[in-house]
């Protein structure tokens, strides 16, 4: 189990490493996220959580903000017994798309339970999933770019939709479920002139051909 992320700064510093992702904290549960995009409202969302969620930012970083919205979203929807379960998972999904916005693609690991993966509700930014079938069973890997899957020998399962939200557990059982009450599907032009590699497919459109 592992995630990864290649930095490309919006916001915040590109010389502090300590901004570099993934990101963690460990209340109420042991959280690590990886994220990719932008967030519009990150200083609202800065105050709110300091004065009314009780949490405190350690830097400048709109993903560190993002990491601790989704902590608070999974207190709230566990009903603070500190167990989860998918739909709980997934309700905390939800909770962080009614506060937060502006584009994020999140690849994020909950200790002890698994992969969580999900996409804003208009699809801004890319996420992709794979999936590789071996003797000890169905190996998953989700990304931002296609070319991550084709080199490290997956296939190609989909891509995730906006306002999705998958979840993979320790045991390898795969669900998903779509978490946003409304979705646009509105890709950022700027994946397809300027961040992705050209021979990746960003929601089954040809990069280079684009």
């Amino acid at each position: 189990w592992g995630i990864g992320h290649c930095r490309y700064p919006t916001a915040g510093s590109a010389d502090n490493a300590a901004e570099a992702q993934p990101f963690y904290v460990n209340s109420p549960f042991g959280l690590m996220l990886a994220h990719n995009g932008n967030l519009t409202n990150a200083d609202q969302l800065k105050r709110d959580m300091f004065l009314q969620d009780l949490r405190h930012m350690n830097t400048n970083s709109d993903s560190e903000v993002l990491l601790n919205v989704l902590a608070h979203e999974l207190q709230v929807a566990s009903q603070n017994r500190f167990q989860l379960d998918a739909e709980t998972i997934f309700k905390a999904v939800a909770g962080v798309h009614r506060r937060v916005k502006g584009a994020y693609a999140v690849v994020a690991m909950i200790s002890g339970f698994g992969l969580l993966a999900f996409r804003d509700p208009y699809g801004i930014r890319p996420l992709i999933i794979g999936r590789n079938e071996t003797p000890d069973g169905t190996e998953y890997l989700v990304s931002s770019e296609s070319v991550a899957i084709d080199t490290l020998g997956f296939k190609v399962l989909r891509d995730v939709e906006p306002g999705e939200a998958v979840l993979i557990d320790t045991q390898g059982n795969f669900v998903s479920r779509q978490c946003a009450e409304k979705t646009m599907h509105a890709p950022c032009m700027f994946e397809f002139v300027y961040l992705a590699r050209p021979d990746s497919l960003i929601d089954g459109v040809s990069v280079y051909e684009t």
